[in-house]
């Protein structure tokens, strides 16, 4: 995690957004007290938003527990994709 102030984060703002995107780094920019931005890749976004909706109801909490715990007991099972 990076930690930055606003005007170094203009000084060099291509430089940070190549750090957030290429490194996966998450990004803080202070603003004051108590007060702040994060900046975090497109990629990192979509993968919390994805969590967040699978974990949204506990249907699919107790589901998703289901599959990992039948995975760690060597239960699991591949399946070959039909191709489109």
């Amino acid at each position: 995690m990076l930690t930055t102030t606003i005007s170094d984060f203009r000084k060099d703002i291509k430089k940070y957004i190549n750090t957030v995107s290429e490194d996966f780094e998450t990004l803080i920019i202070n603003r004051g007290k108590d007060q702040g931005v994060v900046i975090i890749s497109l990629e990192e976004y979509n993968s919390m938003i994805a969590t967040s909706h699978e974990m949204s109801s506990r249907k699919n909490q107790k589901r998703l527990d289901s599959a990992i715990d039948k995975l760690k007991k060597g239960k699991g099972f591949q399946k070959k994709l039909v191709e489109l």
